[in-house]
């Protein structure tokens, strides 16, 4: 049973290519009968003929890959192009942990743990680099005796 010239007439119809146009199996016949144009579009109104769907690439893999980053994974030493510097530059590190230093030096003078001149020894200190974090800044504010409200 030929049918080219049903798919090719279906094709235009449909407005696809000849291999996207599908037939169901059961009505062929009826379909191998068809002669003209306006007997396919029959056949297509009662879903015989249908265009199939354009296939799509898959998002699947790409879908897993990003959730496991989103984990922390694939971060290994054989995915890294740039160095240290370039993925996190020393900039951004400074930057994030001078900021928390001076809002806690700030958080320190607002409930009068540290007066004044204190909290200016201190926000020098900590401009010229004398720690590490926040903790390590704590620490040495507890070792020069001051009491901090949250110590008790």
């Amino acid at each position: 049973m030929q049918i080219t010239n049903q798919k090719k007439m279906a094709a235009q119809i449909l407005k696809c290519g000849v291999n996207r146009v599908w037939i169901n199996p059961s009505y062929l016949d009826q379909v191998a009968q068809s002669v003209q144009k306006e007997d396919i579009r029959e056949a297509i109104d009662n879903g015989w003929i249908k265009a199939k769907a354009i296939q799509g690439t898959s998002r699947v893999r790409a879908k897993k890959i990003k959730e496991q980053k989103a984990k922390g994974r694939r971060k290994g030493q054989g995915k890294r192009s740039g160095t240290a510097n370039a993925r996190n530059p020393r900039k951004q590190q400074w930057m994030s942990t001078i900021r928390a230093q001076r809002k806690t030096l700030k958080d320190l003078r607002e409930d009068g743990s540290l007066d004044n001149s204190q909290y200016r020894h201190y926000y020098l200190k900590a401009k010229g680099g004398s720690y590490r974090s926040v903790s390590h800044m704590k620490t040495q504010i507890g070792i020069d005796g001051i009491k901090i409200g949250g110590d008790q």
